[in-house]
């Protein structure tokens, strides 16, 4: 161990430091990684994002877990964690800045001027701030999930900035086990659903067929946003009414499931439906 490491474990274990986590298996395995090194816990801290007022950007199963996760950390190690959201962000400022407060942000400089925000872009997204101006700063150090099996994000490491589950060498598979272990496995290894935000622009097909299904209320307000956007949904120009479509014409047996989809069916659906009726008849 080098003489930098060793300066690092002895401010961790006498000064301590700030662990943040997502409430995936590598931030929460941080937990059990800084008991057995003896690396002492100041807080545990977690960046909340809302899509608005009253909806949070998570789906209810996760809500849930998070809420679960906050008892167990408390019963068991004594640490009440901290949830912190954005207080200001792009000309908004209250105690809650959500998704549609800076969707609907009017733009005040630029070719745009007039228009609102909409989606995020592909490049320069700015929900991202939503999460990233959540935590404020704190002077100890910061203990990030990075597993040990993850060497192309140790470059993100200082001296202030420290990875127990590097230090103690648990892989990503050893902390998917500690967590489920230690009944703190989030739905999202176990689910069909992705975590994060539901109206993720990046999320997959799949994803949003499972949100129109299962969601109503959140597919809806999705459609309302994506009527009102100045910008497409998907960066390759496709809007959420473009995907209503397509699974209104799935449910309805209009378009095949059974092959790959094009989205230039959605032009010819009763063709595809008489054609396909002679063929399988």
């Amino acid at each position: 161990m080098s003489y930098c490491s060793l300066c690092n474990w002895e401010t961790a274990i006498i000064q301590g430091g700030t662990l943040s986590i997502s409430y995936g298996k590598d931030s929460l395995a941080c937990i059990g990684a800084c008991e057995h090194l003896g690396w002492k816990i100041n807080r545990i801290v977690h960046a909340e994002v809302w899509a608005t007022d009253t909806i949070p950007a998570e789906l209810p199963p996760m809500v849930e877990f998070k809420k679960k996760a906050d008892r167990i950390i408390k019963e068991r190690w004594g640490i009440e964690v901290e949830h912190f959201c954005a207080t200001s962000y792009a000309g908004v400022s209250n105690g809650k800045v959500t998704y549609e407060d800076v969707f609907y942000k009017t733009m005040t400089k630029g070719q745009f001027v007039g228009a609102i925000k909409g989606f995020p872009m592909a490049i320069g997204q700015w929900c991202q701030a939503l999460k990233l101006n959540a935590i404020p700063k704190f002077a100890d150090n910061t203990y990030l999930g990075i597993a040990a099996d993850e060497p192309k994000r140790f470059k993100t490491l200082t001296g202030t900035k420290l990875s127990p589950l590097k230090e103690i060498g648990w892989d990503e598979d050893y902390c998917g086990l500690w967590c489920k272990y230690n009944d703190l496995l989030s739905p999202t290894y176990t689910d069909s659903y992705r975590g994060g935000c539901w109206f993720c622009h990046y999320q997959g097909v799949e994803q949003l067929r499972l949100l129109r299904r299962n969601y109503p209320q959140y597919w809806d307000l999705l459609l309302k946003w994506d009527a009102d956007s100045p910008v497409p949904f998907k960066s390759d120009g496709h809007t959420v009414h473009d995907y209503d479509k397509r699974f209104r014409c799935e449910d309805e047996g209009i378009v095949p499931t059974d092959r790959t989809f094009r989205w230039d069916m959605l032009d010819r659906p009763f063709q595809m439906s008489f054609f396909g009726g002679m063929f399988n008849g």
